[in-house]
């Protein structure tokens, strides 16, 4: 009876989160009341009726295992699961066993112009294919590319650095294997990406495999492009947006308790596989495109890492979703801003890769 209790819940709340997705802007306003503004930026109608409804309120103090299922209702709730044209599951194998991969497809029709490789976010911590499954959907519809979401180790079960280990491994599968989803060609453009700790994921592939060697020329095995939700970077420090905004959605504290199940060690934030901001050279790392939430505690740090990676001579392009929140790309469902950020961003990356998918008959 508390199941079912349960899933009625989830499903009235997913009801309302998806009325208010498709509220008329004027209706929004009206109902989001007075504009709330921090550093310039106001937060977006519906997310200023989320917060009005006590929905921004700061994860409780709860263990590993509520913490997830938490999360899993939030992804119910808060998301979207379109049809798309082909959804596959897959393993790999793994470091210390099989790895989980799911691939999407907007039209099986086209042939893609390349693949995502997508972490979830979570801190390190939570999430999985599950609770991925609608930004997967949402990412797979807004552009023409494959995307393979990874179901990579959470800690406290697999700590730093076996997640990683695991996301190094699944980019790397798919690099070799590209060819599968178009066989005509040598290989297909692959990008990294991911949100949040996903994020942070896909920005530390990028850099362990910025010198893998494939065939032909050296390095072709790097990734073509990586793409960085709100990701987090630096762990080491806590910047301005840490404080200013402390409590939309993710809390300062959030990020600690997140950290003190990945890491074993404190010192290990200093590590570059952790804390990217920190790695001596990013010279020669894939091109990059930055996604910034306004009111994030992680904003200032999403941000310092694309000039850093800027200074060092990558091309990095940067979206600020100035009126969201921290992990905005899970309410598809809720937000037209949180979808129309997040297309945005996938045309970007395709467009990206497009532009490297070899011609017949020509090496990669």
């Amino acid at each position: 009876m508390g199941r079912l209790l349960m899933d009625l819940a989830v499903g009235a709340a997913h009801v309302v989160a998806l009325g208010i997705g498709r509220m008329p802007e004027r209706m929004l306003h009206g109902l989001a009341g007075a504009p709330h503004v921090v550093d310039g930026q106001s937060l977006y109608p519906e997310v200023r009726i989320a917060q009005r409804l006590g929905a921004l309120r700061p994860t409780p103090d709860i263990g590993v295992l509520e913490t997830r299922a938490r999360v899993k209702r939030q992804a119910r709730i808060l998301g979207t699961r379109p049809a798309v044209g082909r959804v596959e599951n897959l393993s790999i194998p793994g470091p210390r066993g099989r790895i989980p991969l799911r691939v999407y497809q907007g039209d099986p029709a086209v042939p893609p112009d390349g693949v995502l490789v997508w972490y979830h976010g979570g801190g390190w911590v939570v999430g999985g294919l599950s609770t991925a499954d609608p930004v997967c959907r949402a990412l797979a519809l807004s552009c023409n590319l494959m995307i393979v979401s990874v179901r990579y180790g959470l800690a406290p079960e697999h700590p730093f650095p076996e997640g990683l280990d695991d996301a190094v491994t699944a980019f790397r599968w798919v690099r070799a294997n590209s060819r599968r989803w178009r066989p005509e060609l040598s290989r297909l453009p692959v990008a990294v990406g991911g949100d949040s700790a996903g994020g942070n994921a896909a920005a530390v592939v990028a850099n362990l495999t910025r010198d893998d060697a494939g065939p032909g020329e050296a390095r072709t095995g790097a990734p073509d492009f990586q793409l960085l939700l709100y990701p987090a970077t630096d762990a080491t420090t806590r910047y301005p947006s840490s404080t200013m905004f402390d409590g939309y959605g993710l809390a300062a504290a959030r990020v600690n308790w997140y950290l003190d199940r990945y890491l074993t060690d404190p010192g290990q934030t200093k590590d570059p596989r952790v804390s990217p901001m920190v790695a001596d050279d990013l010279t020669g790392v894939a091109p990059a495109h930055v996604v910034v939430a306004g009111f994030d505690v992680l904003r200032d740090e999403g941000l310092a890492y694309a000039e850093r990676l800027r200074e060092a001579g990558v091309r990095v392009s940067v979206q600020v979703a100035r009126g969201h929140v921290h992990a905005f790309a899970n309410a598809t469902g809720a937000s037209r801003n949180a979808r129309r950020h997040l297309a945005r961003a996938a045309r970007i990356t395709e467009t990206a890769l497009a532009r490297r998918v070899p011609r017949v008959g020509h090496p990669a």
